[in-house]
């Protein structure tokens, strides 16, 4: 017992020095931007890309697979669902299966049914194989939204770590953009295609990448993980204090700790599984999953042309998701948030006032420009924050011993959010259109007083810095 103290109190005072020093030590304070890092994210953000597509799929081709494939309103609302169905079981296993076979071999396993779900979509004769397909994509979509920031985190320099995380939400953005913008002049067949082709590239470039130096020192895998580490670094760059603080680290959470789903339910944990839940679920049932879904129709309920709209949304959201990118490690992550969360409530309280205007028959000229209005002030504010930054700080705030379990358990959660929002907002809308983004304004508004009151800043520290900070902060 003695001793179990005396290795807790030497943690406890490296964790400690680590916190005041962490900059001192010069960990990737001038960390280089090498070609091997440039390749593996590159290869690493095609799956974001394919996701967007998929998440965008159902918004410009609802009318097309409606008329011929004869579906109701409820097929088609279990059909758009079905992305979140595939989303929650994978969401169970999503953490598990990245540790057990690595950071690799899992966005491989993504690329496989990325390829089925996209050829069943494309070739489907009736109801079925769409669903089907549409849930495999949600099953790859759980593996990619949590496998691929968790590889960039644990690859990038600390210095550029956000920005680089972000690139991925820019992919993301940019397949919800094409999709839209091709979906508006291709039939619904062709579209599908689209995501066949990253799903073939990225496949083949994972032969090419590095294994994530932290998941293989996780594994015992310690000479490995230095050439690893010293491959995406450069190999003039002296990488000792960066190798010895990963290290000393996962010694920490392997001697104290254990690895059993358990762990991740210790108090010292609470506080960053209320970060991630919370940011998780407030993302989903801030509106963004019904808005990107049925789009079109939303646009054509409130009066005004479907297809314009379409267009104007794809347009306004990517310069903002870029923009995220070169701002993320300049101003941080809660400014980034915060921003996006107001942007949602003055997005959802304009929707609300279109669709109440034209329910009382008042200002009927003006109230379709609303709903543009509000599609367009979500789609330049929820990528550069809401989007993509609750991702990112996920996979920043949880130490490797609970990264799985916990992973798997936020993304669960997530999932089903989208589940609910997804199934349910047709139904909404046909209830009561401004009843349903009054709702949203007013969830919005909750966000910010969230995102101000709990959830930490990570810019500038390294992933064994912000876990350590994380388990010690109590509310």
């Amino acid at each position: 017992m003695e001793e179990q103290l005396e290795m807790e109190e030497d943690i406890l005072s490296k964790q400690e020095l680590l916190l005041k020093n962490g900059d001192a030590h010069g960990v990737n304070a001038d960390a280089k931007i090498t070609s091997l890092l440039i390749t593996s994210i590159f290869i690493s953000i095609l799956s974001p890309f394919v996701a967007g597509c998929s998440v965008a799929y159902s918004s410009p081709v609802q009318s097309q697979i409606i008329s011929d494939l004869s579906l109701s309103t409820a097929d088609y609302s279990l059909f758009g669902s079905a992305l979140s169905i595939g989303g929650l079981f994978g969401s169970i296993l999503c953490g598990r299966i990245t540790d057990y076979l690595g950071r690799r071999a899992t966005i491989g396993l993504i690329d496989v049914l990325g390829l089925v779900g996209w050829l069943s979509i494309a070739y489907s004769q009736g109801a079925w194989s769409l669903d089907i397909g549409r849930v495999l994509l949600g099953f790859a979509n759980s593996l990619s939204g949590y496998a691929v920031p968790v590889y960039i985190a644990e690859i990038s320099p600390k210095n550029i770590r956000g920005g680089l995380m972000y690139l991925g939400q820019v992919m993301y953005f940019c397949g919800i953009t094409t999709v839209l913008l091709v979906g508006v002049v291709m039939r619904w067949r062709l579209l599908a295609l689209i995501g066949v082709l990253p799903c073939m590239v990225q496949f083949l470039g994972i032969f090419f990448i590095p294994e994530s130096p932290r998941w293989l020192v996780n594994y015992g895998r310690g000479e490995d993980y230095v050439n690893s580490l010293q491959r995406l670094r450069g190999k003039t760059v002296d990488i000792s204090r960066e190798a010895a603080d990963i290290r000393d680290n996962f010694e920490h959470v392997g001697n104290i700790e254990g690895s059993s789903l358990t762990d991740m339910f210790h108090p010292k944990y609470a506080y960053a599984l209320t970060v991630g839940l919370g940011l998780t679920a407030l993302a989903s049932f801030g509106g963004a999953t019904g808005i990107l879904y049925y789009a079109t129709a939303i646009f054509e309920s409130a009066g005004f042309s479907g297809t314009i709209g379409t267009i104007a949304m794809a347009l306004f959201q990517l310069p903002p998701s870029v923009l995220g990118v070169f701002l993320m490690d300049k101003f941080g992550r809660l400014p980034l948030l915060m921003f996006s969360a107001g942007g949602m409530s003055m997005a959802c309280l304009s929707l609300a006032l279109s669709f109440l205007l034209k329910e009382h028959g008042w200002l009927t000229d003006y109230s379709p420009y609303l709903a543009l209005i509000g599609v367009s002030i979500f789609s330049a504010t929820y990528p550069i924050g809401m989007g993509g930054v609750p991702a990112i700080i996920t996979s920043e705030i949880y130490p490797m011993n609970i990264k799985g379990a916990a992973g798997s358990f936020i993304s669960v959660i997530g999932y089903f959010c989208d589940l609910i929002v997804s199934y349910s907002f047709n139904f909404m809308i046909g209830f009561s259109s401004p009843g349903t983004f009054f709702l949203l304004t007013s969830i919005n508004v909750f966000t910010l007083f969230f995102v101000g009151k709990f959830v930490p800043e990570t810019k500038g520290r390294t992933l064994e810095e912000i876990q350590v900070l994380l388990t010690q902060t109590v509310y």
